[in-house]
């Protein structure tokens, strides 16, 4: 899947514009959307808003979207709301993407 980044900076507030960027990064067909959030300074709940509808976005044409270069601040934000995977890291519990639990032809069904 081809990835699409997207350099965010200063505060989040114009969400329907966000949410543009993302759509005309997604035009041409699947991908995985990138958000670089750097430059964005400090995060508060505007900003986790602004991610979770740029999320949605991504996901109404197919893309999942990600968020790197977040604070500690943001990624307890994304946490406290349930947005860890935005980060790309499984949630606390969860087996990490990809992984698949084996079974042995001796387990006992549960």
């Amino acid at each position: 899947m081809e990835t699409r980044t997207l350099a965010l900076e200063g505060p989040l507030d114009d969400v329907p514009a966000l949410c543009a960027r993302v759509s005309e990064a997604c035009r041409d067909g699947p991908a995985l959307v990138v958000c670089d959030v750097r430059a964005v300074g400090t995060a508060g709940l505007g900003c986790v808003e602004a991610l979770a509808r740029m999320a949605l976005t991504a996901r109404r044409h197919g893309s999942p979207l990600r968020v790197t270069g977040a604070d500690g601040r943001l990624r307890a934000l994304l946490g406290l709301v349930g947005l860890v995977e935005l980060l790309g890291e499984p949630e606390e519990g969860e087996p990490p993407g990809g992984v698949q639990e084996g079974v042995e032809p001796d387990d006992l069904a549960v």
